[in-house]
């Protein structure tokens, strides 16, 4: 590995680091070098926070060798004024020899003025440096700004023979029919915990009664959302607790509570599309869909998916209501426990 790729690669293990608290914004590494040591090197921590250059740029201690110094960064640094001032600005000012960049920013307000700006000013700039790896760590920001809608992972367990779960009937008592070991909760609440937010229909809140939330995680809460009927909906449900921030999609004018926004959908025109449209106006950038099986096969239907991980347990129904089918072919496939993950992405949406 050359010294541009590995210095390169210590920016994308250091911008992993933001990836629970910087949505809406990418996760960014950056690492400056003096004559092939590692002078300063941070990450964006938190939105609303300094950049990962600034970090960067502030953990040098001896800011004179800053001007015979290279900064890396795995995504081009900003030229608009956001919640902190331009990055490339700063770099600018501080007079870095040159700058290494992973990948060009597609948002509209960057998408190749950092780099300009830098250019412009006789830095030297390097473009493309892992880029594959580094288009790969913020692929939900660029799908959010590129496609204008969140980032959609869809998520279920089946069992060995092809069942989501059992078929259900009136008397039956309300709950999670579990397919899956208990162990590979930590997983999924950790899958839960790095994403915005975590959507389910009418049919999934009846049955399970699910909280949606991250307990055997450390980590904070998506925000819920819930997509259903009127007179489908119980108060009952956990999801309408007001214990966390929680949208309901509908098609009636219902009073918001506390924590509980409703929003009236027209179900006979579109509606995941409406609901995403809004969710985008909203900076919702990921969702993760858990259910149900109706939920699911209607995104991937309409091929508006990007990921799918699907949770084979060891257990067999012998009949059952059947697990969504996907067209694609998956991508890689791991054991956990005693069960199997399954990961699929979608190349052609």
């Amino acid at each position: 590995m050359n010294s541009d790729n590995k210095y390169m690669q210590r920016c994308i293990e250091l911008a992993t680091k933001g990836r629970q608290n910087v949505k809406p914004n990418p996760m960014v590494g950056c690492v400056i070098v003096h004559n092939d040591v590692i002078i300063g090197e941070s990450y964006h921590k938190k939105y609303g926070q300094p950049h990962a250059e600034v970090n960067a740029i502030n953990s040098v201690k001896d800011k004179s060798l800053l001007k015979e110094s290279t900064l890396y960064v795995n995504l081009e640094p900003c030229a608009h004024h956001g919640k902190t001032p331009p990055c490339s600005d700063l770099i600018i000012k501080e007079e870095l020899k040159r700058v290494v960049v992973g990948c060009k920013d597609s948002f509209a307000k960057v998408a190749g003025k950092g780099i300009e700006k830098m250019r412009n000013a006789g830095i030297k700039v390097d473009v493309g440096i892992l880029e594959k790896e580094s288009l790969e760590l913020n692929k939900a920001f660029f799908t959010f700004h590129q496609k204008q809608r969140p980032y959609i992972i869809l998520k279920w367990a089946q069992t060995l023979d092809g069942y989501i779960d059992v078929i259900r009937k009136a008397e039956d008592p309300i709950g999670v029919n579990w397919i899956t070991h208990p162990n590979l909760r930590l997983p999924v609440h950790k899958w839960r915990s790095e994403e915005t937010a975590i959507l389910v229909g009418a049919g999934t809140a009846k049955n399970d009664n699910p909280r949606l939330n991250t307990r055997e995680w450390y980590g904070k809460n998506p925000l819920r959302i819930l997509f259903a009927q009127k007179d489908k909906i119980s108060k009952n449900w956990h999801l309408l607790d007001d214990n966390i921030n929680t949208i309901v999609f509908t098609n009636k004018e219902i009073q918001d509570t506390e924590s509980t926004t409703y929003i009236n959908l027209d179900f006979q025109d579109n509606p995941i599309q409406q609901m995403l449209k809004i969710l985008y106006n909203k900076d919702i950038q990921t969702i993760i869909v858990e259910g149900g099986q109706m939920m699911l096969q209607s995104f991937i239907n309409i091929n508006i998916w990007d990921e799918a991980r699907v949770l084979i347990g060891d257990k067999t129904f012998g009949t059952g209501l059947e697990a969504p089918k996907l067209p694609k072919r998956h991508s890689k496939n791991y054991r956990y426990s005693k069960d199997t993950i399954i990961h699929y992405l979608n190349e052609e949406n």
